[in-house]
């Protein structure tokens, strides 16, 4: 990396202090380790210089605890072996405490597995002046004297904290309230909390969040999950909404979700989009909370009762609110209903930058141009289970936004399916970067002539007042590009040829068809149906594809078998820069031990699914394994054991579930494989794993063989 010039000097001989912030200003963890290999010097700087470290390796192992990063203030230990057995499992919990802040001294950011109250005295000690702890855990709550003593004891020691977050921590909604009403000095310093939790099975009552947020005015971020369903105890309703924007009136982000919206992501696209309750919340209370939080900048409000007429609230949402970004809503209708060239509702939110809408059931084509027309500097689009919408008004708002979008994520919308989606996007193919569709197959709609869909822009341009981008807009979308005539912006902008057609420097035109900056594809797929049409879809050219993530979901207890042998993640190599991939099937339903004349039990899909995966140069893999959920249990199978030991270029692999020691020990014959984790990361844990299961003993002498055989690099 140091190369000499012509007169001997290299990069080495500059100044340290210049050197150092070279190296520090490199944020990728590989080419700073790559860095610290050139030379001894080089080392000391790169360690000397690191802000931010994820810690591996077994807990038994106290001699390569590293002692060479004297500056890292951000310690993530929740990643540490056996995963899931914190200190409690090694035989001097507080031996290991006190060499980790001897070797990390400078913390202001921590994150740890807390699965019992001893863990949390223990760490949190070692760093009492820490000011952001994250707690992890997905085993079961212990039994404690009071609600909320695992907190009152993390804020008896940690009496600077500014930041909590409980996202990924298994408790109970009672743990939170008394625990911040008992230590009032710290509450009160609070700038972040997180209380997003999927593990809470009701979420937060109205009482509930009106006495966190009056015991925390100084919040600046607040994510919670709700209960929004009037037909239970202490929903959160109006009273609850408002107390927020009177107590906490410094939020700039604020998240509030219900429980269902958080676990069940999907719903049928074949329904309305309407719910049988309404929320108990109304446009005047909506317009009252936003009135208050001035300084909002990302706001979510995913709710699965139905708020109606809500399109006012948004009007004085973009008003109120002016710093705002990001909006993120669930079941809110009528949020934009243009009536002639008059925008409404959410699209006179000309900042935002991400928008993110769930099931609005009255959201039609002309809904979205609007929001296309009004949302002109939109970067991220999420669009779920809005049935209205069509390929016509997807495209027409792609090519609105063409210059700014290169995020979109369509799903569980019933005329969108995978060719229709792709079809629809195609005005900015070129220029997306990340992108999501349902991968359905849906023949009598595929096998339909989808040339010439799209609203000719060029006509509303000359007829229609409402094609025209409102004031105070940073972009001009009468489309009167120097270079062009009217002709040739006519050929350009309007959908009556198969390919979106480009304008090269010579005045050229030719089809665009490769998607050339898609460097994210997440991919959600029914269980039993293929991957393989995936390709001619439309996504048959992607030469900078990175990363893909595939959801498998459904329950395969009510099928025999797929139809065909393999799944298709062969077809994946067309790719040939792909090199991570996130295969979850967990939630894929069947039989985990014996499966029923006729039926196949989760090995022989497991099979199915991971056919064709040596093929792929994969250096990155997490992989969730279909659970058999009477009995609690995703486990890695012998078959899914001989086919991931086929992918041979392979660094990391992280498996969110239990195996065999044996099955585990097929993995060592990946020579390149370096980092191996098994990740109980579903509620509940496995609190104790069955005796032919991974244990604490099995991890430590997996790993053990792991870091005997020679590294080539």
């Amino acid at each position: 990396m140091a190369y000499a010039a012509d007169d001997g000097t290299t990069v080495s001989d500059l100044p340290d202090v210049i050197l150092s912030n070279i190296i520090a200003a490199v944020s990728d963890v590989r080419s700073r380790n790559s860095a610290a290999l050139v030379c001894r010097k080089w080392c000391l700087l790169e360690r000397a210089s690191r802000a931010a470290l994820s810690l591996r390796g077994n807990l038994r192992d106290l001699f390569m605890v590293p002692t060479c990063f004297p500056s890292v203030s951000t310690l993530d230990l929740s990643l540490l072996s056996p995963w899931g057995h914190p200190l409690s499992s090694a035989s001097d919990p507080a031996l290991i405490a006190h060499l980790l802040r001897h070797a990390f001294p400078s913390l202001s950011s921590l994150t740890f597995y807390a699965r019992n109250l001893s863990t949390i005295q223990l760490v949190a000690s070692q760093w009492q002046n820490v000011e952001h702890v994250k707690l992890v855990r997905w085993h079961q709550r212990p039994q404690v004297a009071a609600a909320g003593d695992e907190l009152r004891m993390l804020f008896s020691e940690c009496r600077r904290l500014k930041s909590l977050d409980l996202s990924s921590f298994y408790c109970w909604t009672d743990d939170v309230p008394p625990a911040l009403e008992s230590h009032p000095a710290l509450a009160s310093n609070l700038t972040r909390l997180d209380i997003l939790n999927p593990s809470f099975s009701e979420g937060f009552k109205s009482d509930e969040i009106k006495v966190i947020t009056k015991s925390c005015p100084n919040l600046r971020e607040f994510k919670a999950v709700c209960r929004f369903d009037p037909r239970y105890i202490g929903f959160v309703g109006d009273d609850a909404l408002v107390s927020i924007s009177v107590n906490c009136k410094k939020l700039g982000i604020l998240h509030l979700a219900d429980t269902s919206a958080l676990l069940n992501a999907r719903g049928d696209p074949e329904h309305d989009g309407f719910t049988a309750e309404d929320a108990s919340i109304n446009v005047a209370t909506l317009i009252e909370s936003f009135s208050g939080l001035p300084l909002l900048e990302e706001l979510v409000l995913d709710i699965c009762n139905n708020v109606r007429d809500s399109g006012a609230a948004f009007e004085v949402l973009n008003s109120r609110c002016p710093k705002l970004r990001s909006l993120k809503l669930g079941n809110f209708h009528g949020i934009s209903m243009p009536i002639e060239s008059k925008l409404d509702g959410v699209a006179l939110c000309q900042g935002l930058k991400s928008l993110s809408i769930r099931n609005v059931a009255d959201l039609d084509d002309m809904g979205l141009i609007g929001i296309g027309r009004g949302c002109c500097r939109l970067a991220k689009l999420e669009v779920h289970g809005c049935n209205k919408i069509t390929t016509r008004g997807m495209r027409t708002l792609a090519s609105l936004l063409r210059r700014t979008l290169v995020d979109v994520r369509i799903s569980c919308c019933r005329n969108l399916a995978a060719r229709q989606s792709l079809k629809a996007l195609e005005p900015i193919q070129d220029r997306i970067e990340k992108l999501h569709i349902d991968c359905i197959w849906d023949s009598a709609q595929e096998l339909e002539d989808l040339d010439g869909v799209g609203f000719d822009l060029n006509c509303l341009d000359q007829g229609d007042a409402s094609i025209h981008q409102p004031a105070n807009s940073d972009y001009d979308y009468d489309y009167d590009y120097d270079g062009l005539s009217k002709a040739s912006k006519r050929c350009k902008y309007s959908y009556d040829l198969n390919l979106e057609l480009d304008v090269n420097s010579n005045g050229n035109v030719h089809g665009v068809r490769a998607w050339d900056k898609l460097e994210y594809l997440s991919l959600w797929i029914a269980v039993g149906q293929l991957l393989t049409p995936l390709v001619s879809a439309g996504l048959d050219h992607c030469p900078n594809l990175e990363e893909i993530r595939i959801k498998v979901e459904g329950d395969c207890r009510e099928m025999s078998r797929p139809r065909e042998r393999e799944f298709g993640l062969s077809m994946l190599v067309s790719y040939p820069k792909l090199w991570k991939m996130h295969l979850d099937c967990g939630d894929t339903i069947g039989y985990a031990h014996t499966a029923p004349s006729g039926q196949m039990d989760l090995s022989l899909w497991e099979r199915f699914y991971l056919i064709g995966i040596g093929h792929l140069s994969l250096t990155e893999l997490d992989y969730w394994p279909p659970q058999d959920r009477d009995v609690n249990q995703r486990s890695l199978s012998l078959p899914a054991a001989g086919l991931l030991q086929e992918c041979f270029g392979l660094r990391k692999l992280f498996i969110h579930g239990t195996a065999h020691e044996h099955f585990m020990m097929f993995l060592l014959r990946i020579t390149e494989l370096r980092d191996v984790q098994l990740r109980e990361d579903y509620y509940p844990a496995p609190e104790n794993d069955m005796s032919t299961e991974m244990r604490a003993d099995s991890c430590s002498r997996f790993e053990a063989a792991l870091n005997r055989r020679r590294i080539s690099d």
